[in-house]
């Protein structure tokens, strides 16, 4: 199993509307073939010193394995996501771990 973690910081001129097509678009990577469980959220009201709760959106993608990774990452749906989207990042973190 391989988790795929990305922790999404939009700028701050996003629009509720941009943010609602951005999420809209992040449910649609469900479809790649190779995605066995696909979780979206923004940050749960935790106040704890050790919780980040900055990011706008949290991505939490599962594989089979790191084929299925990369599979994901040359995915039409992937890239068409990266292509519309790209350009409301303010920062981008992942984490993938086998």
């Amino acid at each position: 199993m391989l988790t795929h973690h990305v922790l999404f910081w939009l700028k701050a001129d996003t629009t509720e509307e941009q943010k609602a097509a951005f999420r809209s678009s992040l449910e649609t990577l469900n479809g790649v073939e190779t995605v066995k469980s696909l979780f979206i959220g923004t940050p749960a009201p935790i106040e704890r010193v050790v919780v980040d709760t900055t990011y706008t959106f949290s991505l939490l993608a599962l594989f089979e394995d790191l084929d299925g990774h990369n599979v994901y990452q040359t995915h039409p749906l992937h890239l068409a996501f990266l292509e519309q989207f790209r350009a409301y990042f303010e920062k981008v973190v992942i984490y993938d771990a086998e």
